[in-house]
């Protein structure tokens, strides 16, 4: 009897094994493609149970089998890709269970613009959002702890997870949350599968406390490896919902979970900054950060490029004319006839509870760049909807990458890197000596604030040296990136992509301790593998979709 056949036995919600719906499921925004054998789309958290049962007692068997759990299909790593079953967690659980007073309780098969709409109703959001917050859902922002243009302030997805019911691999639903004092201690001596959990996890932190010190990431924004520098020491503090935010499913599916909100400050203005020359980078952030924005973002002259030959497009996002649109940019248009395309435009948002608040505090920031830069091309946008241009280019960058320019596919591999701020005015001309050696046009925009840089180069899918290109330019760039002692993954997570780079990051010591995780929560290898742990480049290159 087939796979598909045996899942309907025990499944009550669908069980897809329709071309179609395989099809569907192959593919993320990622360089790869994998085929499931079917698509399940679960009705309640007793069919993930039974799947995860029915799996466990196949692999018993010698059954190669393993489950992938999915919801937008947004990843841009290839995380939710699978060769067995996909769990597709957009069909049935879509639950806002409910929004209280600073939290908020949902499925993770909402889309985050529901579940926004829902939360700013009581004037609270989850900050932790990306530029994808139209089209992703919240379970993916919890499996790769994503973080966006307000990780400065407000950090990322993690912060915000106070408790997780997630289904093991024992087929039993765990509620998952930060415990301390007499209640880790009660919790150590639990028989019983997530008693041992608690007691395996304790261990490794308690015996290998120093290599987790020394190889934790040293940066403050990080999504690649299992976190065990942030959960606790495992004697007065262990907290395995922060080890599961992050984890890509490779420990277990969550299925309910509950958000911590805050409060959005209502108004906002921007200093804009128009920066030719790279070595006046450092001072600028520096000047920036100390006046503590609430975001600091940027993109590039090939963003800014870009985006001057898609304005109808620009203009359909943010619901303008074409004419209106054209008169909001005369300012840019006279600058860039008289300047020149600035090398990186930066953006520092300031919200405040006024708008003179807010505007105040953009104008100082500005007065002061201009002081000690005067040529410096700076401006002030006095409101958010003055502001809202600068957003547009910034969050649609990729989509017009992706959507726009014919006969060639966007390739994010090198797409989402860490290195400290105060580096990159020495980090960023060698990075772009790098890209220069590849026939390859990209786009740079990211989180400049955080060190945070998302590079997208477009290929042509009939290239013949691309996968070549591909193995070799992200070599160099990771290693780079390591050399600044940077993380390969800011908030896009490992997947098929930056798996083979984990052990090289964190070290052989780390990675072991990684190792030992996977197999203490999932023993039979069954939860998304290939993903954070156990993959080479060569096995994750089996799966590229280059078209050649």
């Amino acid at each position: 009897m087939s796979l598909p056949e045996e899942l309907k036995k025990v499944v009550r919600g669908e069980v897809d094994d329709s071309p179609e719906a395989r099809e569907a499921a192959s593919r993320d925004t990622s360089l790869y493609r994998v085929v499931p054998e079917v698509v399940v789309r679960p009705l309640d958290t007793p069919d993930v149970q039974a799947v995860v049962r029915y799996a466990t007692e196949a692999k018993k068997k010698g059954t190669a089998i393993s489950i992938v759990v999915r919801s937008a299909g947004t990843d841009m790593s290839g995380g939710p890709l699978g060769s067995s079953i996909i769990l597709d967690m957009t069909r049935h659980f879509t639950r806002i269970i409910g929004v209280g007073d600073g939290y908020a309780v949902v499925e993770p098969g909402v889309y985050f613009r529901d579940f926004d709409k829902e939360t700013k109703k009581k004037n609270l959001e989850l900050p932790s959002y990306t530029a994808s917050r139209e089209i992703c859902t919240v379970g993916g922002m919890v499996a790769n702890n994503s973080g966006g243009e307000k990780n400065l302030k407000f950090g990322k997805t993690a912060r915000y997870v106070e408790e997780l019911d997630v289904v093991g691999s024992d087929g039993q639903v765990h509620t998952f949350k930060n415990l301390e004092g007499d209640a880790l201690a009660a919790k150590l001596k639990e028989p019983g599968f997530e008693g041992d959990l608690y007691r395996g996890v304790s261990e490794i932190l308690q015996k290998h406390k120093a290599v987790i010190a020394e190889h934790a990431p040293s940066v403050g924004k990080n999504s690649s490896g299992y976190a065990l520098w942030a959960i606790g020491d495992g004697v007065t503090k262990l907290n395995l919902a922060r080890l599961m935010v992050g984890a890509q499913g490779t420990l277990g599916i969550h299925t309910r979970i509950r958000f911590k909100l805050v409060q959005p400050k209502p108004y906002a203005a921007m200093t804009v900054v128009f920066l030719k020359d790279l070595t006046q980078l450092a001072s600028v952030i520096q000047r920036t950060l100390i006046r503590e924005p609430d975001s600091f973002e940027s993109y590039d002259d090939n963003t800014f490029t870009l985006a001057t030959k898609y304005f109808p497009e620009l203009a359909l996002q943010m619901k303008l004319g074409l004419i209106k649109l054209g008169i909001s940019f005369l300012p840019e248009v006279w600058m860039l006839l008289t300047g020149g395309i600035p090398k990186l435009v930066l953006m520092a948002e300031f919200r405040a509870d006024t708008q003179e608040a807010a505007l105040q505090k953009a104008t100082q920031l500005a007065a002061e760049i201009s002081a000690e830069h005067p040529a410096m091309k700076v401006r002030v946008a006095p409101s958010e909807a003055a502001a809202r241009k600068y957003w547009v280019i910034r969050r649609e960058s990729f989509n017009l990458l992706r959507k726009k320019v014919r006969g060639k596919r966007t390739a994010p591999f090198i797409d989402d890197f860490v290195v400290p701020p105060t580096k990159l005015p020495e980090f960023l001309p060698r990075l772009e000596t790098i890209l220069g050696k590849y026939d390859l046009m990209h786009t740079i925009a990211g989180h400049v604030g955080d060190g945070n840089f998302h590079i997208i180069p477009l290929m042509d899918p009939n290239r013949p040296d691309g996968r070549e290109i591909i193995e070799k330019m992200g070599k160099e760039v990771y290693d780079l990136v390591l050399e600044y002692h940077g993380s390969i993954s800011g908030e896009h997570n490992d997947g098929y992509v930056r798996t083979p780079y984990v052990e090289q990051m964190f070290g052989s010591e780390m990675y072991a301790l990684f190792n030992q995780i996977k197999k203490l929560f999932d023993p039979l290898n069954i939860f998304n593998p290939g993903k954070k742990v156990g993959s080479t480049y060569a096995e994750s290159a089996t799966h590229l979709d280059l078209g050649n």
